[in-house]
């Protein structure tokens, strides 16, 4: 991990973080990180990979933490901020956690840690660091320096080991395809306790020698304020926060729209990742901000391992073609690559794939092939050259009366609805049918479900036409704006017809 700290070095008085009206430079942080090193080693050679979970507001704070883990040989565990305790309770348990370190925010929530003789607490605050003194660990490339929990959208929650090898073959690879540099700054709106926000926006931007501003909580207004400044040229968000900040920006006046639109423009880059961009977001956002923006695929297993083009042809719908260094393939149920133009399994494999599930021997196992593939459960097509997602085997590939139905096809159809803001489409389990379609949907007024069937036969095959419909005030979605599949599924059990 040292050449992620080797800006800091090369650059010390530049800004590598800013916070509300706070800046700090690179010497700031890594003279942080290293006095956090040295408390959490205590006297210590060598964490020697010992987890160390740690609860920070997105900031200054959190990346000196996290670098001063990975400087004192821990496994960084983060654990997100907006989770109910049994959440937290789950992570630190499951990675059996040696360290916490928790901002005085959330001492409270975890100070049952607190009376724990088997774990060290530490509540962090400035005034607990000391000027490093002293040498630190030679960390290897094979050594663990990361745990992230999957989303838990089909299953409990899966801790994935990354190794500083991996973290840095996800982020040389970003870095080339997206063209980082030095003189890029950066909004940081995302959660620190995933891949898009870890990897993607911090540890890109401070490996290529960046800014990175930290808005949080988010606030569409100070989004704007902050990209209206002049200084930002990276965005990446996911798309809930876009249609966050199309539905503020369409309740501002003529004049800030076009200063808005203006400022927009001037960015080089914009991305939308972790959940399906819906080609009505992605029309609009273009309308607004002159860019079209660009869908990429990853995973926290895998980090990013298919993007739209920096140059060239970005389609909506569509997640783009295979990152330097990553070996994509589709495949059928036999494991057998597909026919050009027919659906298959997205499977991955090269330097950025996760070393293994925390504590799961078996499930690790039978997430790769015995090649070494990476079986990411997801169904793509490839149209074009390009790939596209027609969602995953478990959740959104829907078997019924002998078709395998795309929900994400029927959401995108659903979404051009004039009436329809938002939906999300499951199979439910039926006798007759194996799994019947059923769509709930977020509308101003409940629409005739006759009606809508037929506005859809205009739009789609008739079998792939919901046969059920749940009016909704809002759809079950976890940190990263993914809707919950399973937990809609049980909402329409729950739900009498």
């Amino acid at each position: 991990m040292e050449l992620l700290f080797h800006q800091a070095i090369q650059n010390p008085s530049k800004i590598a973080i800013k916070v509300q009206e706070k800046s700090f430079t690179y010497s700031q942080l890594i003279q942080n990180a290293k006095s956090v090193a040295a408390l959490l080693l205590n006297g210590k050679a060598d964490l020697n990979e010992a987890r160390v979970a740690f609860m920070i507001n997105p900031g200054f704070d959190y990346v000196a933490v996290q670098w001063g883990i990975w400087m004192a040989g821990g496994v960084a565990v983060p654990l997100c901020i907006t989770y109910p305790f049994p959440s937290i309770q789950y992570v630190i348990e499951d990675t059996q956690a040696e360290l916490i370190v928790t901002a005085k925010e959330y001492e409270e929530l975890l100070k049952v840690y607190s009376e724990d003789p088997t774990k060290r607490f530490i509540r962090f605050s400035d005034d607990s660091l000391e000027e490093m003194q002293g040498d630190l660990p030679s960390i290897s490339y094979e050594r663990g320096a990361m745990i992230l929990y999957t989303s838990g959208t089909t299953s409990l929650p899966k801790g994935v080991l990354t190794t500083h090898g991996t973290i840095e073959a996800q982020i040389r690879t970003l870095i080339k395809a997206w063209k980082w540099t030095a003189q890029d700054h950066t909004i940081c709106l995302l959660p620190l306790h995933h891949v898009h926000g870890i990897i993607n926006v911090v540890s890109c931007a401070l490996w290529a020698g960046a800014t990175v501003e930290f808005v949080h909580p988010f606030d569409a207004r100070t989004v704007f304020e902050t990209i209206l400044s002049g200084q930002v040229t990276v965005f990446m968000a996911v798309p809930t926060i876009y249609f966050k900040l199309i539905s503020y920006f369409e309740s501002e006046s003529d004049l800030r729209k076009t200063a808005i639109t203006e400022s927009l423009n001037k960015l080089r880059l914009m991305v939308s990742g972790s959940a399906a961009l819906p080609v009505s977001v992605m029309e609009k956002w273009k309308e607004i901000s002159g860019h079209y923006l660009l869908e990429r695929y990853g995973m926290t297993e895998i980090g990013m391992a298919i993007s739209n083009p920096y140059n060239g042809e970005r389609k909506a719908g569509y997640i783009g073609q295979p990152l330097a260094d990553v070996e994509v393939r589709l495949v059928d149920e036999n494991n057998q690559e597909v026919k050009k133009g027919e659906p298959g399994e997205i499977q991955v494999k090269g330097p950025s794939v996760f070393k293994e599930y925390w504590g799961k021997n078996e499930a690790t196992q039978k997430a790769f092939t015995s090649d070494g593939w990476f079986m990411t459960g997801d169904i793509a097509v490839i149209e074009d050259g390009y790939f596209r997602i027609l969602g995953r085997d478990s959740v959104d590939i829907i078997k019924s009366g002998g078709y395998k139905i795309s929900a994400l096809e029927i959401e995108e159809v659903l979404r051009k609805h004039p009436e329809i803001q938002d939906c999300g489409v499951v199979g439910i389990p039926d006798e007759e049918w194996g799994e019947l379609v059923a769509a709930a949907l977020i509308s101003a007024q409940d629409l005739e479900s006759k009606e809508l069937n037929t506005w859809l036969r205009e739009r789609m095959p008739a079998y792939k036409t919901p046969r059920r419909y749940l009016f909704l005030n809002e759809l079950p979605r976890n940190a990263m704006g993914k809707v919950v599949k399973n937990e809609l599924k049980k909402l329409f059990i729950e739900t009498p017809q």
